[in-house]
């Protein structure tokens, strides 16, 4: 059953951009957001299960968070965004994900 909640809590979502438009339509490629602590085999496990694809290969990175500054009166605070991780997913030939 942990197994399972697990699956469902390391998807965070689909990471949408120019670049990544573009390698959806020249690769069979797509990127999604996970969490931090998730690992390739779990991610891969998720992946295949929940969305029922082939994945042939991942590849993981964390991006950094933005410096964000917070003016308030005479006070010049800063904060960070959080860092999350970024994964690039290839698919098998034929396969897609249907979000």
């Amino acid at each position: 059953m942990k197994f399972k909640e697990r699956n469902l809590k390391i998807f965070r979502g689909i990471h949408i951009s120019e670049k990544s438009s573009i390698i959806s339509e020249k690769k069979n490629s797509f990127i999604i957001k996970v969490l931090k602590n998730a690992n390739k085999k779990e991610i891969k496990n998720m992946l295949e299960k929940i969305f029922k694809v082939n994945v042939l290969k991942i590849n993981t990175l964390i991006v950094k968070g933005k410096k964000k500054n917070n003016r308030k009166g005479n006070s010049n605070k800063y904060g960070f965004k959080k860092d999350w991780k970024k994964v690039y997913i290839t698919l098998k030939k034929g396969d897609s994900f249907n979000f």
